[in-house]
């Protein structure tokens, strides 16, 4: 309601395509700012708490909000800042929301209860937006902002009553926040599973925010314009959401993820071109209608491949950099879209976009969606404790490893191989400065080196350590021709004078 009310609200205040597109960016830019600390907030505390008070706060905004609106305070700049703090709470909640998901359901039955969830989401885009037009021509504009306000509390009540499974509990202190933000990046940046999704969300999405961000003009030109229109056509689009999210399982069946990916992206091209041609209401909702559908095709298939990338100790700083590349396209591409309407039309800009969205789909085919569906994520815990003659301090750093091979020459080229895809998976539980040395004095001899930040840190890669990662080590010591390689644990110290 209030998402329809705030659009079709600025267009009253100013109809400038740049300052209505200004609108999307401002609801999207604090998810692309904020996920990621959030992402690492929802790691290392208890999320129920975390996200009843976020809620909290998201539902003092929001009455905030409709104070101004209410008393006839708002201007463009006003609406533009409380949409963007009301954003800001759900830009602190969303990677945590993302990472109950899993929490509650087991990863088989994963991608149904994500459809569900996306389903549960639009029902409300289907029925808040058309509500909300009728709202505002029976009651005026604020009404929509006041039951936005106060429906917040049947989501802290839900968190109040949720009793989620207790976590194992941890061997370790929790991580600090900082360090917490440096492990969740570093694991994204060699996590190629994850890499690849957000390849493919950030191709989809720049192009599919054409629509979103100039829709509320798209609604102001048809000849007979109103607010319910505005919200008929957003309801109509959640509507296509919903009947797409319960044809996605046979989809999914007959294409896979990527085919399902490359039809979202089709059919949300045809659309965005359908609302540039649009001259009647009827265009706009069968445009509306195709939309819907191909953006639960395409939002299902890229938020299972990031949940099925991710263990579950970084699941949240995951999912976070997902949203971020979400958000942060979209804001681009509101921004990029609404000054292209503000230059040469709302209309030229949207077929504009469309034919963009058609090329992204060959050009970005070989990254692969949900290749993490298959690897065990589940913590191997095979790796014994570092042997010490004395306690050494968590906080002390860097800590250098080493590991030494020994291999038949012959079997060169294949141990490089082996040991090149080996260490991705090291630098992607924490380890960075990974580098392979060569001994010009015996044939067949290699040393591995890694850094990790601290002691503490390097202990957590041992608890980081997947199944997964267990088989690619049995790979490469497969090589090793005397024993097991040799692994030893240096401890940086500040030398003196």
């Amino acid at each position: 309601m209030s998402s329809a009310a705030s659009g079709w609200l600025m267009t009253s205040l100013d109809s400038s395509p740049l300052i209505v597109a200004l609108v999307q960016v401002a609801t999207s830019l604090p998810l692309f700012l904020l996920a990621l600390p959030a992402g690492a907030l929802s790691d290392i505390v208890d999320r129920r708490k975390y996200l009843m008070a976020g809620e909290l706060c998201i539902m003092g905004t929001c009455i905030v909000f409709a104070v101004l609106v209410t008393q006839h305070r708002i201007t463009p700049v006003s609406l533009l800042v409380m949409t963007f703090l009301v954003s800001v709470g759900s830009a602190m909640t969303s990677p945590a929301w993302a990472a109950v998901v899993p929490v509650l359901v087991p990863k088989s039955a994963l991608p149904q209860a994500i459809a569900l969830n996306s389903a549960g989401v639009n029902v409300s885009r289907a029925v808040g937006p058309a509500l909300g037009g009728l709202l505002v021509s029976a009651l005026g504009i604020a009404a929509p902002f006041w039951v936005d306000a106060f429906s917040n509390a049947g989501v802290i009540a839900g968190l109040f009553l949720w009793q989620p499974p207790a976590r194992e509990s941890a061997r370790l202190p929790p991580e600090r926040f900082g360090g917490a933000i440096r492990a969740g990046l570093r694991h994204a940046r060699y996590n190629s599973h994850l890499t690849a999704t957000l390849v493919r969300a950030a191709a989809f999405f720049l192009f599919a925010s054409a629509y979103w961000a100039l829709l509320p003009l798209v609604a102001r030109q048809q000849p007979d314009s109103s607010p319910t229109l505005y919200g008929v056509l957003l309801g109509v689009i959640g509507t296509g959401a919903v009947a797409g999210a319960f044809t996605l399982p046979w989809l999914k069946e007959r294409l896979g993820a990527d085919g399902l990916l490359a039809v979202g992206t089709l059919g949300t091209a045809v659309a965005t071109a359908l609302f540039g041609l649009s001259h009647h209401a009827w265009i706009a909702l069968a445009a509306s209608l195709i939309a819907g559908v191909s953006w639960i095709a395409a939002l299902s298939s890229l938020n299972v491949s990031a949940q099925v990338a991710l263990p579950e100790w970084v699941r949240g700083r995951g999912l976070a950099v997902f949203v971020t590349v979400f958000f942060g396209t979209l804001s681009l591409g509101s921004l990029l879209w609404g000054e292209m309407g503000a230059l040469v039309g709302v209309s030229p800009a949207l077929l504009l976009a469309a034919a963009g969205g058609v090329v992204m789909i060959p050009l970005t085919w070989r990254w692969k969606l949900q290749t993490g569906a298959d690897v065990d994520f589940s913590p191997s815990m095979h790796w014994p404790a570092p042997i010490t003659t004395h306690a050494v301090e968590e906080d002390r750093g860097p800590v250098l490893v080493t590991v030494e091979y020994r291999i038949d020459p012959k079997n060169r080229a294949p141990f490089l191989r082996a040991l090149g895809r080996y260490a991705r998976e090291r630098r992607r539980d924490g380890a960075y400065e990974w580098g392979l040395f060569e001994d010009p004095a015996q044939e067949g001899r290699f040393v591995e080196t890694f850094l990790t930040d601290s002691w503490l840190e390097h202990l957590r890669t041992h608890e980081r350590v997947t199944k997964a990662d267990r088989i690619l080590e049995q790979i490469v010591w497969r090589f090793q021709v005397d024993g097991q390689p040799k692994t030893t644990h240096l401890v940086g110290v500040q030398p003196e004078g």
